[in-house]
């Protein structure tokens, strides 16, 4: 009987500092004038550093 090889480990990519892996970023809207502003909501956003890959971009 044929010896069993070793399996081969998955090629472990590194996440994306700013969306953490996920692709996409949360910002928060805002209403109201000058100083008196409040959140209202969050939006989501295709990250601009992987551009929604998940995965950190090559130096």
């Amino acid at each position: 009987m044929a010896t069993r090889k070793a399996a081969a480990g998955k090629s472990r990519v590194k996440k994306c500092p700013d969306c953490k892996g996920e692709g996409a970023v949360t910002t928060p809207v805002l209403v109201g004038r000058r100083g008196h502003k409040r959140e209202v909501a969050q939006q989501n956003g295709l990250c601009l550093t992987c551009l929604g890959s998940g995965a950190a971009p090559a130096t």
